[in-house]
């Protein structure tokens, strides 16, 4: 027998309460690129939670997800195993990350936040540039997907604990690359949004291009319902539909994305 669409093809715990899961859907896998995401239903009748798309393979039909269970819904999502089927899943939905050719970049994910920042990663990486992967988390037990990153010029890893690479925030770790004077020319930055805040306010010490991630309330994920409206530049935005570029070439990037059961973000805050 066949997979099923929307059928979980692969699950792994990769730390407590964080999981990994591989989904069939084919359709998705073929259009998918950097920093979209896809909303999924568990069971009819349930709630509708959008979901960063943290890799996905074409050739196989398959998207993954990774999910911190925070809530009600991605506890039940947590609990389905490889076999079951899911009851929606809609996408890829939200406008790419701006992708091009930019010179050296610094990618900076914190706890959860790995897992979006790697396809981006990979894909700057693959356009040409210098990157620099900076990832973070509590402690040891909490880091995930290291072995992810090998295709980065570098990679720092730091544990709040010092149980695993140097003791610290991935903030300070990106602070000591910009104090060393190495150029860096770009900095995408994904986690909580008290991480995200203190990496733009270092990179606008240094007068560097930043991306950060917000995490606004979603519902519907195609503009409707106004929900994940945010203000970027003066201006509203929708998260789920406006970016990767607020088409005001003076102001920051916007773009969009999820982190486990919170909506997409969207905003560049910086400089």
């Amino acid at each position: 027998m066949g997979r099923l669409r929307n059928q979980i093809v692969g699950k792994r715990w990769l730390a407590p309460g964080m999981v990994q899961m591989e989904v069939y859907a084919p359709e998705i896998a073929e259009r998918a690129r950097p920093g979209q995401f896809f909303i999924v239903r568990v069971e009819e009748g349930g709630e509708r939670i959008p979901l960063t798309l943290a890799d996905w393979g074409p050739d196989e039909g398959t998207i993954t997800l990774v999910v911190q269970v925070v809530g009600v819904t991605t506890a039940k999502l947590s609990r389905r195993n490889v076999g079951d089927r899911l009851a929606d899943v809609v996408g890829p939905l939200g406008n790419p990350s701006k992708i091009g050719k930019f010179g050296r970049v610094a990618c900076v994910g914190g706890g959860v936040g790995v897992a979006p920042i790697y396809p981006i990663a990979r894909a700057l990486k693959e356009a040409g540039n210098e990157v620099v992967c900076i990832i973070g988390a509590r402690t040891e037990g909490l880091l995930f997907w290291k072995e992810r990153f090998s295709f980065a010029d570098q990679v720092l890893v730091t544990t709040d604990d010092g149980s695993y690479g140097r003791k610290g925030f991935v903030t300070d770790a990106l602070g000591e690359l910009l104090e060393s004077g190495q150029r860096v020319d770009l900095v995408y930055a994904i986690g909580p949004v008290v991480m995200m805040r203190a990496v733009s306010e270092l990179t606008r010490e240094h007068g560097i291009r930043t991306i950060v991630s917000l995490n606004p309330i979603m519902v519907d994920g195609t503009g409707m319902c106004g929900a994940c409206r945010v203000t970027v530049g003066g201006r509203k935005r929708f998260a789920c539909v406006d970016g990767p570029d607020p088409e005001q070439p003076p102001l920051p990037l916007v773009h969009g994305r999820t982190h486990a059961s919170r909506g997409p973000w969207i905003g560049r805050v910086q400089p």
